[in-house]
């Protein structure tokens, strides 16, 4: 039977949808099937680097996206409450000169808009695959429902946990780090505007980020996996390192998350291919695992456009750079008997001419 479908992505989330966007732009007929019968509600990725936003304005999404964002141009770095320099984001190279930062379900929900509008029909929600089948001339997709898709190719974008890359039997390499985070947004009630801050404490790496509507999120490095996380819980943290108090009747969202880092053995397997969480999982220290997978995306569509998957494959060497760089980001986040040769490291690196290099480095250039 020949394909009706050039590609069926399985999995909506942002790089599912991203990928449909991109596909749908390039003139494929395409098909995204979503188990999900509702829009994410939780946030967990908020940063957007230049290289992203780069896509993204060929996507014609920039715009939106900024408008609903905040721009970061700046991050404070300091030891305890003493600041060590500042990380200076306008220094990299225009236009996109800041890291963007909006909630996840924004980002989907953009995503979704901008779906419907290049492909109307293309979003299909409460769509579980139970299995494939793969012959020379395409892939047919069997549905829960019973009923099958066949297209060209197949694209599992459907997360870390992919059933997609299980049925493939395509092994996923790594493990766990022993670090753990509690991350909680409230009403920002510090000075710091729209910029970022950084604090190495002797106890652990606390993160602070601007959201939109006058919120910040704070991410605080714990001894331990906190099972049930509380605001009062979190808040008491961050005044116990920084002195800072948190408004903690204000808090929206709350969650406690471990470290990973996990790496498909490939990303190609005939004619489907895995991208996002699927194909690679990153520490979430640094913000790259979605813009990565937004980057692999749209390398993999060019590639599924020429009808050759075989470049898509050299993007592997990309997850595996952007792995080390956030693996770096993880351990400088530990507490540690080294921590006055890391906050000299980093002195040096926020006040001397390696602050511009660090800075393309840090919003993902080259990779």
């Amino acid at each position: 039977m020949a394909p009706r479908l050039d590609v069926i992505v399985v999995g909506g989330g942002v790089v599912g949808l991203f990928l449909g966007c991109r596909l749908a732009q390039l003139g494929l007929s395409v098909r995204v099937l979503e188990r999900r019968t509702v829009p994410l509600s939780h946030s967990r990725a908020i940063g957007v680097h230049p290289p992203a936003l780069e896509r993204l304005a060929e996507l014609g999404l920039a715009e939106a996206f900024i408008r609903e964002g905040i721009k970061v141009t700046r991050g404070h770095a300091y030891a305890g409450t003493k600041r060590l320099g500042t990380l200076e984001f306008g220094a990299c190279r225009p236009p996109y000169s800041f890291i963007l930062t909006l909630p996840q379900p924004w980002t989907e929900a953009l995503l979704r808009e901008r779906l419907k509008t290049l492909a109307p029909d293309a979003l299909r929600c409460g769509a579980e695959v139970s299995g494939l089948g793969s012959d020379q001339d395409g892939v047919t997709v069997r549905l829960a429902n019973g009923e099958s898709l066949r297209s060209r190719y197949l694209v599992a974008a459907d997360g870390k946990e992919s059933a997609l890359r299980r049925l493939l039997k395509i092994s996923f390499r790594g493990g766990r780090y022993p670090d753990t985070y509690v991350m909680g947004d409230f009403t920002d009630a510090t000075a710091l505007g729209h910029d970022a801050g950084l604090y190495f404490t002797r106890a652990g790496l606390v993160e602070s980020f601007p959201l939109p509507g006058g919120v910040r999120r704070w991410v605080v490095k714990t001894p331990q996996f906190v099972a049930r996380p509380t605001p009062e819980g979190l808040g008491q943290l961050v005044f116990e390192r920084l002195g800072v108090r948190l408004p903690v009747e204000t808090n929206t969202m709350l969650s406690s998350f471990g470290v990973q880092r996990f790496l498909a053995a490939r990303f190609v397997a005939g004619r489907v291919a895995l991208v996002g969480d699927a194909a690679h999982v990153l520490s979430p220290i640094g913000g790259q695992g979605m813009n990565l997978g937004w980057l692999g995306a749209w390398r993999l569509a060019d590639a599924l456009q020429d009808g050759d998957l075989a470049p898509y494959a050299a993007h592997r060497r990309s997850a595996q750079n952007a792995g080390r760089r956030a693996a770096f980001n993880t351990v400088m986040g530990r507490a540690s008997p080294l921590a006055p040769l890391r906050d000299a490291l980093a002195w040096s690196i926020l006040n001397t001419p390696l602050r511009r290099t660090f800075a393309e480095v840090f919003t993902m250039r080259g990779l």
